[in-house]
């Protein structure tokens, strides 16, 4: 069975040397965010996901969630009912809410470690409580103050989760074409019908209410996204001065079979003329419903970085145990019958893959955490602005890179396992089962691509890009001689100009064919995640030494650096090269003759 040790050290290395958070909190008005408190945070944080949730990571995806199809009432497996129950009773649900609502007022980079752990520890589990940060900032943003009164509350402080009811069974990201309709009362309600799927925690048995943030279209709703609503649909009726009423017509129709994430319940829900209220102005729901779906990206990005730390975790250990062959130059070990696998080349390969990219992605990660921070709470608005274009450019970037990282690495630490990585009782072909729905759940690769060119370089005119930029080529200037990072700054500016270079030129392709665009933008992508990554490593290496709690912390910082800049940045180039081969090799086969073969 896998286990799973939150990497304290390295989270204090990303949160204190090279975000210097400490500072930043104090600066942008936490005063409560002080080390010492942060440091008590991961550290119960570690503990509860060690403890309670890592032991139920098998028993979910054993036994997973059941349906009584006569009530429509999900059951979660065993313990998870009441590992929720000992983490509101923790105060982790509120912990980077507002104040005014019951939260705690940490940042939101205080609160990414913790859903790492989580999501590292027990990813179905974690699903549970994902989406009521995402309905929580929903409400705060464009609910009426009746609707924050009643519910954000009991979001904030567990007794209720939240869910956000997207896809039809026609639709799943284009959702101009949703059905779901919504027809107005004479109370002022709205009666909600139609059906959603890949719901979430739709139904379960942890709280007293489900707070279901849907879209729909009202009668005189125009067509496409430009007609979309967004309602809030409790599972029990809510009054507006907050009295609960009888059962919302509204429930779980079916659960989803999974490949992985079996303890997490996946539903399709069924509005019959559910009562409902309006949030935020008619016609004008995507809007809103962006506010959770840019919190639910960055969430699944730490999803993908979970899993990638935990299988790192179990092969690294694996790896130093078990005997096999000797070393080419001969015996490492020579007291035992035979060396341990870690001495072998391809091993290494294989976890200094891992390693890279989970110490890399992690930086990556929080520092996005760390700019929608500064974008709500920086004193200066010219600052403010430039942090909220470069969290919205890396938002795509880590969701996708980070879950597209996460199958690579699921599967390099199971196969550093052989045929026992194969079999179930390591644990090690569920994290990698688990880690392919990170992939496609709030908006797939293919989509985060098309965000991250079409809509964050081109039609914002690249603001996001060129503070990344700026970074880059900022600590190229300062580090430029540095003893050990200037090594890495010649390679680092050249990557720069060629990704400004790259991102002008897809714009001038798609300019002459609209084709030019999605053909270039999983390839941007992927070079946009190796450029930051390949940054986050050079600053890993400039503060290393000062940084570290040990000598071979540090080390081991220089050395991965090494390995990510020969072995794994050159990646980019074969990306950079797919990108210039433009749209005429993927568009010219003729649709029919995908199936000519037959």
């Amino acid at each position: 069975m896998s286990r799973y040790d939150a990497p304290l050290a390295d989270i204090r290395f990303v949160m204190y040397g090279l975000l210097d958070a400490e500072r930043e909190f104090a600066r942008l008005g936490f005063a409560d965010a002080t080390r010492d408190v942060l440091d008590a945070v991961f550290e119960e944080g570690a503990r509860f996901a060690r403890d309670v949730l890592a032991p139920l990571n098998r028993v979910g995806d054993e036994t997973g969630c059941s349906l009584d199809k006569a009530t429509g009432t999900v059951t979660t497996p065993p313990g998870f009912r009441e590992a929720y129950a000992q983490y509101v009773e923790g105060g982790w649900t509120g912990l980077v809410a507002s104040a005014e609502h019951g939260g705690q007022g940490m940042p939101h980079a205080a609160g990414f470690p913790i859903k790492e752990m989580i999501d590292a520890a027990n990813l179905a589990w974690g699903n549970f409580p994902l989406l009521s940060h995402g309905a929580t900032e929903a409400l705060a943003h464009y609910g009426t103050d009746w609707q924050k009164e009643v519910f954000l509350k009991p979001l904030v402080d567990g007794r209720w989760t939240g869910t956000m009811c997207l896809t039809e069974p026609h639709c799943g990201s284009d959702l101009g074409l949703l059905r779901t309709r919504a027809e107005p009362r004479r109370d002022g309600t709205y009666a909600i019908s139609g059906t959603k799927i890949f719901i979430t925690a739709g139904e379960h048995d942890m709280t007293d209410n489900i707070v279901h943030l849907v879209l729909a279209r009202l009668p005189d709703a125009p067509a496409g996204s430009r007609g979309i609503s967004l309602f809030v649909v409790p599972k029990f009726r809510v009054t507006r001065d907050g009295a609960i009423g009888e059962r919302n017509a509204l429930r779980c129709g079916s659960l989803e079979h999974k490949m992985g994430i079996h303890g997490s319940a996946t539903c399709v829900m069924n509005f019959d003329a559910a009562e409902g209220y309006l949030v935020g102005e008619p016609h004008k729901g995507l809007a809103a419903m962006f506010v959770m779906m840019n919190s639910a990206r960055l969430a699944v990005g730490l999803q993908g970085l979970g899993l990638s730390d935990r299988a790192y975790q179990n092969a690294v250990v694996y790896a130093q145990e078990r005997l096999q062959m000797r070393a080419a130059g001969g015996a490492k070990f020579p007291d035992k019958p035979a060396d341990p696998i870690i001495v072998h080349p391809d091993v290494r390969r294989m976890l200094l893959t891992c390693k890279a990219l989970v110490e890399g992605g992690r930086a990556l990660a929080y520092d996005a955490s760390l700019q929608l921070d500064i974008s709500l709470h920086a004193p200066d608005a010219s600052e403010r602005e430039q942090a909220e274009a470069l969290v919205g450019f890396l938002t795509p970037i880590v969701k996708a890179c980070l879950t597209e990282w996460s199958i690579e690495c699921t599967y390099d630490a199971l196969q550093c396992f052989g045929g026992h990585g194969y079999i179930h009782e390591h644990g090690m072909e569920q994290l990698a089962r688990d880690a392919r729905i990170t992939t496609l759940y709030e908006g797939t690769t293919g989509i985060q691509a098309l965000d991250l060119l079409g809509r964050k370089v081109m039609l914002q005119k690249g603001a996001g890009m060129k503070a990344m930029l700026a970074r880059i080529r900022g600590f190229c200037e300062t580090h430029g001689g540095h003893a050990r990072a200037g090594q890495y700054c010649e390679a680092l500016s050249a990557l720069a100009s060629q990704w400004q270079a790259l991102a002008v030129e897809a714009a001038r392709r798609s300019e002459a064919d609209p084709d030019e665009l999605g053909a270039a933008a999983y390839d941007f992508l992927m070079f946009s995640g190796y450029t930051c990554l390949a940054y986050w490593w050079a600053r890993s290496v400039a503060i290393a030494d000062e940084a570290s709690p040990t000598p071979a912390f540090a080390q081991g910082k220089q050395a991965t650096a090494r390995f990510y800049f020969e072995r794994l940045l050159p990646r980019a180039q074969a990306h950079a090269a797919a990108l210039a081969a433009g749209a005429p090799g993927l568009m010219h086969l003729d649709a029919a003759a995908f199936d000519a073969g037959r």
